[in-house]
C-alpha cells in the first residue's frame, strides 16, 4: 500500500493533539499537557464533542495499528499471499473492523447532530466518511456471505458438520471451501467428510457439490474485486484527506459558531435531545410502515409474487426492512452519544450500551435480527444470480432453487423474530 509522506496518526496519536505552536503559526495549537477547550460550555454539546473526539481517536488508532502491522485492509499483511500463507491473525481482521466502525459511527453522528456541527464541514465529511466505511466493508461481506451459503448447503444436505474452510489470503480474499466427492462420482477426490452415523447422506449431491463450486467461484471473484477497490481506496489521496480531517478532529470539533442560527439550530443549541428525539420518531414511523402483520404470519404468499422474476433487481419487499436496520443504527448512536457510551476494542453487538451498563435488550434483539434479515436476503440473491448462468446441469440449477428458497425462509424468519422483539415492552437490565 502506498505510503503517505505525512502520516494523519503522527498529527493526533490516540487523541493527543496535533502539536506545539509554530511560530508564525495565526492558530496556535496547544500541547497534549493542555487540551484545548471546547468552544461552547454547555454540557450536551460538550458531550457531542467528547463522543465526535473519542471516535476519531478509534479511528487513528485502528489506522495506526494498520499501518504498523503492514496488513492489508481486511486482515491479509503482504506476506501472507504466498501459495500456502498461514492464516491471518485476528488483530488484523478486528483492526479492520474497528476502522469500520468508527467511520460509521463518525458519519451516523454527524448526520443526526448536523445542525449543531459546521454546515460546510458535516456536509463534506459525512458522504466522505461513509464512502470509507461502505468500501472497507465489500470484502468481509463477500466472505460472509460465501460463508453462509456453503453452510446452508451443507445443513440442507444432510451433513451434520462441515469441513474446516481454508485459510483466507490477501490476494486471493477467499479459497474454495473443499467439498466431498459425491458418491457415485468419478475424478479426483475431495477432502473426505467427517465420520458421521449417516454415511450415505454425509457428502454432498452432485447439484450440491457443483453449486457450492460455482458459488465459490463468484463470490471469491467478488470478493478478490472488492480486496482490491479497498487496497486502491486506502492508498488514495481521498483516504488521506479524510485521514486528515479526522486526525484534526480528535482535537477540535468544528462545532457550529455561537452567532445567529437557524431556526432548526437555534431549537438545539442548548439540547441534543431533539435530534436524539427526531431520530427515535423517524425510526418509529418507518417500523410502523412495515407489515408487521404479516411478518407474525407462518407464511408469507406475497414474497412469491416475484420470486421467478427475470429481473435481478433485490427483492421489492427488502428494502423498507433494510431502511429500518439503518434508522435503528442511527438512533443507537444518538443514545450513544447522550449516555456517553463511547464503543473502542468492543465489539459491534447491535445493541445500545450507556455508561451506567444499562442495555436495552430490545433494540439487541431488534438489531440482531435486521442483520440476520439483510445477511439473509443478499445471500438469497447471491443464490438466484449464480443461478441464472448460463448452462449449468438442472442438477446444480435445482440445488441453486432449493437454497433461494432456505434464504428467503430465513429472511422470514428474521423479521418474525424482529416484530416479535419490538413489540415487547422495553427491558432493561442492570
Amino acid at each position: 500500500m502506498a505510503q503517505r509522506h505525512l502520516d494523519p496518526t503522527d498529527r493526533a496519536p490516540a487523541g493527543a493533539s496535533p502539536g506545539p505552536h509554530t511560530p508564525g503559526d495565526p492558530h496556535p495549537h496547544p500541547t497534549p499537557d493542555a487540551p484545548p477547550p471546547p468552544p461552547h460550555s454547555h454540557p450536551d454539546t460538550d458531550a457531542l464533542a467528547s463522543y465526535l473526539r473519542a471516535q476519531a481517536t478509534e479511528f487513528l488508532r485502528a489506522l495506526r495499528r494498520h499501518r504498523e502491522s503492514g496488513a492489508s485492509p481486511n486482515g491479509a499483511s503482504p506476506a501472507a499471499r504466498s501459495a500456502t500463507p498461514p492464516a491471518p491473525s485476528t488483530g488484523h481482521v478486528d483492526t479492520a473492523r474497528a476502522l469500520r466502525r468508527a467511520a460509521r459511527r463518525l458519519s451516523g453522528t454527524l448526520h443526526t447532530f448536523q445542525p449543531l456541527l459546521d454546515a460546510d464541514w458535516a456536509e463534506t465529511m459525512r458522504p466522505e466518511l461513509a464512502w470509507l466505511s461502505g468500501t472497507l466493508a465489500m470484502e468481509h461481506e463477500y466472505a460472509s456471505r460465501l460463508e453462509r451459503l456453503l453452510q446452508a448447503l451443507h445443513r440442507l444436505s444432510g451433513s451434520p458438520s462441515l469441513p474446516a474452510p481454508r485459510p483466507v489470503t490477501g490476494r486471493t480474499a477467499a479459497t474454495p471451501v473443499p467439498f466431498a466427492t459425491p458418491p457415485g462420482t468419478s475424478g479426483t477426490p475431495g477432502t473426505p467428510a467427517p465420520p458421521t452415523t449417516q454415511p450415505d447422506r454425509g457428502n454432498l449431491t452432485v447439484g450440491a457439490a457443483k453449486a457450492g463450486a460455482l458459488l465459490d467461484r463468484q463470490l471469491t471473484l467478488a470478493r478478490t474485486r472488492a480486496h482490491s477497490t479497498a487496497l486502491q481506496a486506502l492508498g488514495s489521496s481521498r483516504f488521506h484527506a479524510v485521514a486528515d480531517k479526522v486526525a484534526l478532529l480528535a482535537s477540535e470539533v468544528p462545532l457550529r459558531a455561537t452567532g445567529p442560527l437557524t431556526a432548526p439550530a437555534a431549537a438545539t443549541a442548548a439540547d441534543l435531545r431533539p435530534l436524539a428525539t427526531a431520530a427515535k420518531d423517524r425510526l418509529a414511523d418507518a417500523v410502523a410502515a412495515l407489515p408487521l402483520v404479516t411478518a407474525g404470519s407462518p407464511y408469507n404468499a406475497q414474497a412469491l409474487v416475484h420470486g421467478l422474476s427475470p429481473d435481478p433487481s433485490p427483492h421489492p419487499q427488502d428494502a423498507p426492512w433494510h431502511q429500518v436496520r439503518l434508522l435503528l443504527r442511527l438512533h443507537r448512536y444518538a443514545v450513544e452519544v447522550l449516555t456517553g457510551a463511547y464503543p473502542g476494542a468492543a465489539a459491534d453487538s447491535g445493541g445500545t450500551e450507556g455508561a451506567d451498563g444499562c442495555a436495552d435488550v430490545r433494540l439487541i434483539a431488534a438489531g440482531e435480527a435486521l442483520d440476520r434479515h439483510r445477511d439473509a436476503s443478499e445471500a438469497a440473491a447471491a443464490a438466484a444470480q449464480a443461478a441464472r448462468t448460463p448452462r449449468i446441469a438442472p442438477a446444480t440449477a435445482y440445488a441453486l432453487g432449493v437454497l433461494h428458497a432456505d434464504q428467503r425462509h430465513e429472511v422470514e424468519a428474521a423479521r418474525y423474530a424482529f416484530q416479535h422483539s419490538w413489540r415487547k415492552e422495553p427491558v432493561r437490565l442492570p
